[in-house]
C-alpha cells in the first residue's frame, strides 16, 4: 500500500537493510545527474531540510566516506558512509543508522527517493520536501 506525501509517493517496503518506510518522487533527470546531486556534499544544504554545512576530505562520497554534517542549524554529528554502489548509498549519522537515498530508472527520467528505519516514520515528510529539492536541482543542471 502506497501513501501519497507531497507529490511523493510513501511505502513499506524490504530494501538490502530490512524493511524501510520508502519515500520516492519522480523526477524529470537522467539518473546520472539526480545520482551526482545525491552524492555531491556541496548539494546536501541546498536539498536536505535538516542540514546546514558539511565538513569531508573529498567533495563526492564513496563507500567509507566519512565526515561530519551541520543539523539543526548548530549542532555538529560524525556520519561514516555505510554503502555506496551506484545508485544507492546509505550511511550512519551519529554512530546510528540512518537514511537510505538512491535513484532509479524511469521512461522519460527517474524516481529519486530515501528509505527511513521504521522507527523514523516521522522523517517521511522532511524526506519528501527533499525529494522535490533534489528533482528541482538535477532538472536544474540539466536545462
Amino acid at each position: 500500500m502506497a501513501l501519497e506525501l507531497g507529490g511523493s509517493r510513501v511505502s513499506l517496503e524490504r530494501t538490502p537493510d530490512g524493511r524501510r518506510l520508502l519515500v520516492r518522487h519522480d523526477v524529470d533527470a537522467s539518473v546520472d545527474t539526480v545520482w551526482e546531486v545525491l552524492t555531491d556534499t556541496d548539494c546536501w544544504p541546498d536539498w536536505g531540510p535538516s542540514v546546514s554545512a558539511v565538513e569531508i576530505s573529498d567533495r563526492h562520497i564513496t563507500a567509507e566516506t566519512t565526515g561530519r554534517v551541520r543539523v539543526a542549524g548548530a549542532v555538529w554529528l560524525p556520519f561514516e558512509v555505510t554503502a555506496c554502489a551506484p545508485y544507492r548509498w546509505t550511511w550512519n549519522v551519529a554512530r546510528l543508522p540512518a537514511t537510505g537515498h538512491f535513484v532509479e530508472d524511469r521512461a522519460g527520467g527517474s524516481v529519486v527517493g530515501f528509505e527511513i528505519p521504521p522507527l523514523a516514520t516521522g522523517y517521511a515528510p522532511v524526506c519528501a520536501r527533499a525529494c522535490r529539492r533534489i528533482a528541482t536541482l538535477a532538472q536544474q543542471r540539466e536545462s
